[in-house]
């Protein structure tokens, strides 16, 4: 399974194409678009880990306590309430799980409505697929009230199913949400194309059945069977993704 390490990056030329794509699109004969792309949010189409982490900082320093980079990357592509957990047994924190949950998301939908700060290549993609009339679903943990920050923010149709948190018993690594979101979109997970950040998410998307692309951000994603590696989603067309996720079939 060929792989593109996150972080790393190379001279490109005019009409540059990840060479792994050169390379398999000859091999595809049946398909030369996913029947729908199914996006995480966090991590994958914005760059909102940052602001997640600020607001956790935060939070524990107002009960006088510390929380490290190492803490704030165990809650990567977790669930909220689990996450929640998580600083409440790590931290002087007394409020709620879902008090935490809150606070958390106030502080960073409050700096989402203020500016996107889409992931490279991430907003290009979307609206590329969106033109070629392949359906998009967000399938995220974040609840709804902060991923209609992002949906309100674009044309009207350009998700054709939301799958969010706050909308699922189990969140990921189980495959509920994409699921889900394969089920509304009507289509079959086999042909669809996942796009993920983190491990709970690679997990999800693969155990749904769907072929995955891992685009590791803020922690580093093991090889998954069913998944294959990008370093960045700079530069991928939506005619790139079956030929992509070939390679992890």
């Amino acid at each position: 399974m060929p792989t593109a390490r996150a972080g790393t990056s190379r001279p490109r030329s005019a009409g540059w194409r990840p060479t792994w794509v050169t390379k398999r699109r000859t091999d595809i004969t049946t398909r030369t678009l996913p029947a729908a792309v199914l996006w995480d949010m966090d991590g994958t189409l914005v760059d909102t880990e940052p602001l997640w982490i600020a607001a956790e900082k935060g939070l524990v320093a107002s009960y006088g306590g510390t929380w490290d980079d190492d803490m704030a990357h165990q809650l990567v592509g977790n669930p909220l309430l689990v996450s929640a957990q998580i600083i409440r047994d790590n931290s002087p924190v007394t409020l709620a799980p879902e008090q935490i949950v809150d606070y958390l998301l106030a502080r960073v939908i409050e700096q989402m409505r203020q500016h996107l700060p889409w992931r490279p290549g991430a907003e290009q993609l979307l609206k590329a697929c969106v033109a070629e009339g392949i359906p998009n679903a967000l399938v995220t943990m974040s609840y709804r009230s902060f991923a209609d920050v992002l949906i309100d923010a674009l044309p009207a149709g350009t998700f054709s199913a939301a799958v969010t948190g706050d909308r699922v018993t189990h969140g990921k690594p189980d495959p509920e949400a994409y699921s889900t979101a394969v089920r509304e979109l009507g289509v079959d997970a086999a042909v669809c194309v996942a796009i993920e950040d983190s491990i709970p998410g690679v997990h999800a998307a693969v155990a749904a059945g769907v072929p995955t692309i891992a685009v590791p951000h803020i922690v580093q994603v093991p090889p998954v069977d069913g998944a294959v590696q990008v370093h960045s989603l700079d530069g991928l067309t939506p005619g790139d993704l079956v030929a992509v996720t070939a390679n992890a079939r």
